[in-house]
């Protein structure tokens, strides 16, 4: 037995074996001096070159390569982020290109396998040979390696083509039809804005007249989805949305010196966010002032970040109100080309975006461990909107030229 670090030993290629559930590490604990060097050794033995994002198993699994003889086997536990992330392209590439893949088990999201690590799961089995031109890999889900509840065989040609591996295997599921107008032809997508703090910078609006800060100082914003209940949000006369928790997002661009004649007590609080290290925070410090926000203007359309429902894990909400709403959800702006319709026809187009059916965001998304579900702004775009195109009048052959 050799103790020690794996990424700082001399590589033998002697063995035929690797069975191993390497350490998982986020990028974040990993330092740049780390990265770096654990970066170059990859490129040296594969040719390959990393994200910076990727987890410590995704540099494991690649430095492994120089361990492995020829025509040896490899079998890992490793999470299976990798299958839909960006950071996991090049594993994917050395999967499909440098060894011959022969088995993924994907394991049911819902069944964590590690007490200590909220992660979903995936057993790789390949041998370090090039692949046959026609290979195909067992790619299986759900249930154990030996008998899985799904399994199907795909073509290394598919997989290389596939942005997202979750995907597979189809069989057994509602296969989500080819579409020729997606969402991002029609809506710019975003994250809602991140503030840094959300417990000194977001308070209910009752607290205003306690804490001395005027109501110019302050914009309207969401409550996280799990107080928003209803679909519709309507607004009052002054475009607040209607809703029993209306939240406050402070965001002024006036000095300190300024505020504190003003508003003494609003000065105080600005104060005692000194006291916290608030604006020392990595998104505050970068502000000028420190207590202004970055602009996301309201949106009519929000989807939910993530969920947990299996049969429906993300909502559409169709929003009335000047309202902005924070990183827990997504932004849906129209583009130019088609906003005039959108607000001819919103409710049309509300209904549309509701009927988009799960299969298609469970194809796009991406799942963690314990069943939690995650969509992106890019992810969101790729959505089919077929029927939303129609609603719009966008035809198949003029969809590229909204993007000018």
């Amino acid at each position: 037995m050799v103790e020690g670090d794996f990424t700082k030993l001399r590589p033998d290629a002697k063995y035929n074996l690797i069975l191993t559930n390497p350490p998982y590490v986020r990028h974040h604990h990993l330092t740049t001096k780390d990265k770096e060097e654990l970066a170059r050794l990859i490129r040296e033995a594969t040719g390959l070159r990393m994200s910076g994002l990727a987890g410590l198993y995704c540099y494991f699994l690649l430095l492994a390569d120089s361990w492995l003889s020829e025509n040896g086997f490899a079998v890992w536990l490793i999470p299976s982020e990798f299958m839909d992330v960006n950071y996991g392209r090049e594993v994917k590439r050395y999967l499909t290109e440098s060894v011959t893949l022969i088995r993924i088990h994907r394991f049911c999201p819902a069944d964590v396998q590690f007490d200590d690590a909220l992660v979903s799961s995936a057993v790789l089995v390949f041998e370090k040979r090039s692949p046959e031109p026609n290979h195909t890999v067992a790619i299986s889900f759900g249930g154990t390696l030996i008998q899985p509840n799904m399994k199907d065989d795909v073509s290394l040609d598919e997989l290389r083509m596939a942005k997202k591996w979750t995907r597979f295997p189809r069989q057994g599921r509602d296969t989500p039809k080819r579409c020729t107008v997606t969402l991002g032809d029609l809506f710019t997508v975003k994250r809602g804005l991140a503030t840094g703090n959300n417990e000194f910078f977001i308070v209910p609006r009752e607290r205003l007249h306690e804490l001395g800060i005027p109501i110019s100082c302050v914009r309207p914003i969401l409550p996280s989805p799990r107080y928003v209940r209803q679909e519709v949000i309507d607004a009052d006369a002054d475009g607040w949305p209607v809703l029993d928790r209306q939240l406050c997002l402070i965001d002024c661009r006036m000095s300190e010196t300024e505020i504190a004649e003003r508003w003494p007590r609003f000065g105080k609080y600005l104060d005692e966010g000194k006291r916290r290290g608030v604006p020392f925070g990595y998104l505050a410090s970068r502000r000028t002032p420190w207590y202004s926000q970055e602009r996301r203007e309201p949106a009519p359309f929000l989807c939910t970040y993530m969920g947990r429902n299996r049969e429906r894990p993300f909502r559409f909400i169709w929003n009335h109100s000047t309202a902005t709403a924070a990183n827990v959800y997504l932004l849906l702006y129209p583009r130019e080309a088609v906003a005039g319709t959108v607000r001819e026809r919103i409710w049309d187009v509300f209904e549309a975006l509701r009927e988009i059916g799960p299969e298609h965001f469970f194809s796009e998304g991406r799942v963690y461990g314990g069943g939690l579900h995650k969509m992106e702004p890019a992810e969101l775009m790729r959505l089919p909107a077929d029927a939303l195109g129609k609603i719009l009048g966008v035809h198949p052959e003029e969809q590229l030229s909204l993007f000018s």
